[in-house]
């Protein structure tokens, strides 16, 4: 399975929308909270070139907001 890392805020609904279908699917995740770590914030804004969150990293991949279509393909969740 490709490793995972969402980039999130506390208050984000999507955010914990994400965070919940890894956990009730098995799937191992990073978190990084950008609301309170500077340094992971500029990473994401780097990464995507978004202020916004989440933006998901599986892989290879990344993906801006949660798109559970899309999150499924990549970990090949049916």
């Amino acid at each position: 399975m490709p490793a995972v890392t969402i980039y999130s805020t506390p208050t984000c609904h999507f955010c914990h929308a994400a965070k919940e279908f890894f956990t009730e699917h098995n799937v191992p995740f990073t978190d990084h909270d950008v609301a309170a770590d500077l340094e992971k914030r500029k990473e994401m804004i780097d990464l995507s070139g978004q202020m916004g969150v989440p933006v998901i990293v599986i892989g290879d991949r990344m993906i801006i907001g949660f798109d559970q279509p899309r999150v499924s393909e990549l970990l090949d969740i049916k």
